[in-house]
């Protein structure tokens, strides 16, 4: 399969995105080239047990092919490790192996590796580079591109952290294959944002071949990883710090972020799920605020379903705290200004906009709703 690549211009912070089979042999020689070093190379590998089981051995083989000192630094899998008692060790352990500034940090994992190594390259010795090698399809689509970073708070989650985009990002889709099914059907729900929020033709692509991107169908992958990554770089281009449009990428994460707050940052929730279950919330909301029709919430719903994913609140399982909880919890919201939620909300699919508008009264029975039919007050 012939290499995609997208590139995300950011004046003098520019990378690309590298898509295809067997970048993980080649990627010693790749970030050679995209970090231009010519005499000492040196990379510490920041990832979980579960990823360093699987293809660790493979990935320092391709960095010392390509004449690297590697060390590698494993924590444990989960949003849990995204924490001040994970990233405290990592950074004391990278001073002790001396990490320079012209060195690179490698997160190679999902989105949890990827938040917790970029946020340790963005303060370690006031930042340093660092290459992004996802291994899930949400890591691929969305977090490793971007350069949001950070860990997690008591409060709420991604509360501390800082912007550093990567200096590479190798998307290789054979490690997609080593993924169980539930977390690929999380990942989709990411892909599946990027037609909700703006591109209305490729949730139209997906309601055709979704299947085929679950089902590991490599040219459907390519295309989906594409798709999403120009969109997202698209994006970032116009909003790095998310001052206005990139507020946009967050469709489904209000609700979200508390609904994994609510589950303890467990695995009763993955992220994807609750984005999924989220973006479902927020096109309920719209159509009770009158900006989308039924119409196209039960389009979303029924995609939603076709592809196994979860969508309401009902799939959740385990107790959960009632509206009122659900509220304080998004009260936290990294996205709320002057004390007030910002919700980005649908006038249809391929329509999101951003609003500060919506009646928490309205918000509140749209929660309540979906908590009764789960059999809770």
């Amino acid at each position: 399969m012939e290499t995609r690549q997208v590139a995300v211009p950011l004046p003098g912070r520019a990378y690309d995105i590298h898509i295809g089979s067997g970048l993980l042999l080649e990627a010693g020689a790749r970030t050679a080239e995209a970090l231009d070093l010519a005499e000492r190379r040196r990379v510490a590998v920041i990832t979980d047990e579960t990823v360093a089981r699987l293809h660790l051995d493979a990935l320092t083989a391709g960095f010392r092919e390509a004449g690297f000192e590697v060390d590698a630094l494993v924590v444990s899998p989960g949003e849990r490790s995204k924490s001040w008692e994970t990233l405290g060790p990592i950074l004391e352990r990278l001073l002790a192996l001396k990490i320079e500034r012209k060195d690179a940090l490698v997160a190679f994992g999902g989105g949890v590796v990827g938040d917790l190594a970029g946020f340790a390259a963005a303060i370690l010795r006031r930042g340093v580079r660092f290459v992004q090698i996802p291994t899930t399809l949400l890591a691929q689509v969305d977090s490793s591109v971007g350069g949001k970073t950070g860990i997690n708070a008591a409060a709420g989650k991604n509360l501390i952290g800082a912007f550093h985009q990567p200096s590479l990002v190798l998307a290789d889709l054979d490690l997609l294959e080593s993924l169980p099914p539930r977390e690929l059907k999380a990942g989709y729900a990411e892909v599946l944002k990027y037609g909700l929020l703006g591109d209305a033709p490729f949730f139209e692509w997906l309601e055709r071949r979704g299947a085929d991107v679950l089902a590991g169908d490599r040219a459907a992958r390519a295309e989906a990883v594409a798709v999403s990554c120009a969109a997202k770089a698209a994006i970032v281009l116009r909003d790095e710090t998310e001052q206005g449009d990139r507020a946009l990428l967050n469709l489904g994460h209000t609700f979200g972020h508390a609904l994994e707050a609510a589950t303890g940052y467990s695995d009763r929730l993955l992220h994807g799920e609750g984005v999924a279950i989220g973006m479902a919330l927020a096109f309920e909301l719209s159509r009770r605020l009158g900006h989308c029709s039924g119409q196209e919430l039960g389009r979303v719903k029924a995609h939603l379903e076709a592809m196994g994913l979860v969508s309401k609140l009902a799939d959740i399982e385990g107790p959960l705290p009632d509206a009122d909880g659900l509220l304080a919890l998004m009260a936290q919201d990294k996205k709320a200004e002057a004390g007030r939620l910002t919700f980005i909300l649908a006038r249809g699919v391929g329509q999101a906009f951003r609003t500060r508008e919506a009646p928490l009264e309205v918000v509140r029975a749209v929660l309540r709703d979906g908590l009764a039919a789960r059999g809770a007050v």
